[in-house]
């Protein structure tokens, strides 16, 4: 497996991970199922799979929030938590020129700045959460108390209540 920012990162900070190479279908949608999907191939939890969200404040601040796969942000939850009146997705095709990778390979280590990141809490609950290792295909298992402070991230609530 080759190595990737993402994990040279966590190798630079002694942080334990676990790399897991997983047949991808290129489905990433969470109304199609994709973090059931990933789990079931990673032999986790659907909960501990975690995906990485890249916004835009009104401001133009570039804004990062993981959250687990199997729900939906609340932007009103990632606003507050941001401090920033507004939120908006990044346009797939910006992704790569913003961050060095492309969806559904977003990790949140490793981007091409540091940008500023929010964890959902329910991170908390999980032993490992996975997250994309920055190519499809490839996920990192890791404690969730090491993904936050490898990308200083703040810890909030940031699920929609359905």
């Amino acid at each position: 497996m080759k190595k990737t920012n993402a994990m040279r990162i966590l190798d630079n900070l002694n942080i334990k991970y676990e790399a897991s190479e997983y047949d991808d279908d290129v489905e990433h949608k969470l109304e199609h199922g994709a973090a059931a999907m990933t789990a079931a191939k990673l032999g986790v939890a659907p909960e501990q799979v975690f995906k990485t969200i890249v916004f835009r404040s009104e401001a133009k601040e570039v804004l990062v929030f993981c959250q687990s796969a199997v729900s939906e942000i609340n932007l009103k939850k990632a606003r507050t938590a941001a401090g920033v009146k507004e939120v908006t997705p990044v346009k797939e095709q910006e992704l790569l020129a913003l961050t060095g990778y492309i969806r559904g390979g977003c990790s949140p280590l490793g981007m091409k700045k540091q940008y500023r990141t929010f964890i959902d809490e329910t991170a908390l609950l999980q032993e490992v959460i996975c997250v994309s290792a920055g190519v499809r295909g490839t996920q990192l298992k890791i404690k969730p108390e090491d993904l936050i402070k490898a990308v200083n991230a703040t810890v909030c609530d940031l699920v929609l209540e359905k």
